[in-house]
């Protein structure tokens, strides 16, 4: 029973954050196959984001140096396993038409990702570690996604800065993975950690922002105001 009540905690939250930003999006809801689908990706994508973080740690300049091996060794390997994911299936559906879909499949893929990364830490780690990484590790996971989505969402519908768009989103993913990795890696600095709590806390802000503005720019948001004011 226990243990079904700790694996309960190491999966919920992941559904639970994906079913937020579900209905979050306010106008065209996707397909849940789509979702589901792009869920059991995300679980793929970390088997090479695995291999990839296991051949980079055994690089000198990047296994031996906490900076390096947070952001090159393992958000730039995760994120990028994501992101493959996202691009060979999601991006390229029909349903895929608004800039809030670069969000919500972003957030289904790397939510399946956390949750079979969590399912793994909470089994060595018990209840304790379940309950930590609910409020921390699962929500940074998310956050990543979304301001991948966002330029992807972007990029989708760009004729002109399609790459550039992608690999910003690439970019901020990594960027934000990156540093909350490397505040709670470093071990030598007294109260470093916090600055992974920091680093949450704005990506949580710049995350919500990013769903309101691709809401708020939601081409059927603006055909149904349209429809109203005729």
């Amino acid at each position: 029973m226990e243990l079904l009540i700790v694996m309960g905690l190491a999966i919920a939250p992941g559904i639970a954050l994906s079913v937020y930003i579900y209905f979050r999006d306010k106008y065209d809801k996707e397909p849940l196959t789509a979702l589901i689908i792009s869920f059991l990706l995300g679980v793929l994508s970390a088997v090479p984001a695995l291999i990839a973080e296991i051949m980079l740690e055994k690089i000198p300049a990047i296994g031996d140096r906490t900076f390096m091996r947070a952001f090159l060794g393992i958000a730039l390997p995760e994120e990028m396993a994501k992101m493959f994911f996202i691009l060979i299936y999601a991006y390229r559906k029909k349903a895929f038409n608004e800039p809030y879909d670069g969000i919500t499949y972003s957030v289904m893929v790397s939510m399946g990702f956390a949750t079979i990364e969590n399912i793994f830490y909470v089994w060595e780690g018990g209840w304790i570690v379940a309950l930590l990484r609910i409020f921390t590790a699962v929500p940074a996971h998310a956050t990543f996604a979304i301001l991948m989505g966002y330029y992807l969402g972007l990029s989708k519908f760009s004729s002109t800065s399609r790459i550039p768009l992608l690999l910003m989103g690439l970019f901020s993913a990594v960027m934000f993975h990156g540093a909350y990795d490397f505040f709670l890696m470093v071990e030598n600095i007294p109260g470093i950690w916090l600055g992974a709590f920091a680093s949450l806390g704005v990506g949580l802000f710049l995350s919500l922002r990013a769903t309101r503005i691709h809401n708020k720019n939601s081409p059927f948001g603006v055909s149904q105001n349209t429809e109203m004011l005729k």
